[in-house]
């Protein structure tokens, strides 16, 4: 996190949530809400692709919200896969971005939770963007994406991702004909490939 990274709580489903939040430069155009990875290995609202993706939204004008889910770091709470991680991020989502242009993002685990929020938020908000990086399909049943969000979708995998095979997201994406964008070489993390994935995620934000 960097110096003007605002860290704060607020009341979640099971108790206090942690949040991170970035502002850019001059007014803001809207929020982007982005979930990390799985709970149970590793994954905060410091992986270096959620921050990567925090900041390609500031880039882009927007205010970028990053959160631990229940039972991360200084959030109360316990692992509840994914059905509690949902409602977490409907909460942050609620408390952080009410209304107004609203861009949902995440990694993985996080990418299937927000795939599920999308599915729960689309006939209700102005979702104008949507950012699904090393979406795990193989784990957990990501939701499909609405034929009419497709244009504001981005989703990006890794050609080599040993956590998520390729095939498997494939196989998701499929019979939605959702477009896939991928990385050659890359791996689950992206190792070496953040400054590309930051462009990648910043160019779609700016379309």
């Amino acid at each position: 996190m960097n110096a003007q990274t605002e860290v704060l709580a607020m009341a979640g489903p099971a108790g206090r949530l942690e949040l991170a939040i970035d502002r850019p430069t001059g007014e803001s155009l809207g929020t982007a809400v982005i979930a990390h990875p799985h709970p149970l290995h590793g994954g905060t609202l410091t992986n270096k692709v959620v921050q990567t993706l925090a900041r390609a939204s500031v880039l882009a004008g927007l205010t970028a919200v990053r959160f631990n889910f229940r039972g991360v770091g200084q959030s109360e709470g316990a692992y509840d896969e994914g059905r509690g991680e949902l409602d977490d991020l409907l909460a942050v989502i609620q408390a952080r971005a009410p209304e107004g242009p609203l861009c949902l993002a995440g990694f993985s685990f996080g990418a299937f939770v927000t795939s599920q929020a999308v599915a729960r938020l689309h006939d209700t908000r102005d979702i104008r963007h949507i950012v699904l990086i090393g979406t795990a399909t193989s784990r957990f049943e990501a939701a499909p994406v609405a034929g009419e969000l497709h244009p504001r979708t981005l989703v990006v995998h890794g050609e080599l991702d040993d956590t998520v095979p390729l095939s498997s997201v494939m196989d998701w994406a499929r019979p939605q004909s959702l477009p896939v964008m991928v990385v050659p070489g890359g791996g689950h993390f992206f190792h070496g490939q953040l400054p590309l994935l930051r462009e990648l995620v910043l160019r779609h934000l700016r379309a």
